[in-house]
């Protein structure tokens, strides 16, 4: 699935998480904070659930919630990779290594926990009352947004160079939406340029963990 759509008049309040990488502990804090409510409630993931912090599989496992949504990230890529081609040193590379570790019905569990990676769409299209939100891993890697407009797999969960180029002062705004979630860099803080929101702030690394509400 490339991308997903979601209305969100179905939902009260909505939320949009940068990249998790196995810190439920964290998100859990951030959530009871906010008062999210799961039954009214909707949090979205810029991706990176898994790797390098202390829960994959507790991340890994919020797919199964009906209030949660999450777009896929290299870190999932990666993993999916690994357990359908066997490419497995990149992913042990970057943090991967906590599956290997696993044993029994743990690993068992992680896997099938894993395969619904797979069902995870590159691209979230939430359509709100006044304003539509696009959220994806890395970059949407157009100058233009469209719904279903075919893109590079590769370029919209691991590109950097609509950052660097921000970074570099020579950012740009993206048409056809009103705002663009992107987490996949770390940084200390988020960074805002233009129309596009790069949340990913190193939560793992001992940083914040950022939530912002956007409904």
């Amino acid at each position: 699935m490339t991308y997903q759509y979601l209305n969100g008049e179905n939902w009260r309040h909505i939320y949009i998480v940068g990249d998790l990488h196995g810190c439920l502990r964290l998100l859990q804090d951030r959530l009871e904070t906010v008062r999210f409510d799961a039954k009214q409630d909707l949090l979205i993931s810029v991706g990176d659930l898994i790797d390098r912090g202390p829960d994959s599989p507790g991340c890994v496992a919020l797919l199964t919630q009906p209030w949660f949504r999450s777009v896929r990230g290299n870190h999932e890529e990666m993993a999916m990779n690994a357990l359908s081609k066997g490419n497995h040193q990149q992913w042990i590379g970057n943090g991967g290594d906590w599956f290997y570790k696993l044993e029994g019905m743990k690993m068992i569990e992680a896997k099938h926990a894993l395969s619904r990676c797979r069902l995870m769409p590159l691209i979230i299209h939430l359509q709100l009352k006044n304003r539509l939100i696009v959220v994806a891993h890395a970059d949407y890697p157009a100058a233009r947004y469209e719904w279903e407009a075919p893109v590079d797999p590769f370029d919209v969960v691991w590109s950097r160079a609509r950052i660097e180029r921000i970074q570099q002062g020579k950012g740009e705004p993206i048409s056809g939406a009103d705002d663009f979630y992107f987490g996949h860099t770390p940084l200390p803080n988020a960074l805002h340029a233009f129309n596009q929101h790069y949340i990913d702030t190193g939560a793992v690394f001992g940083n914040q963990l950022t939530l912002e509400q956007v409904q």
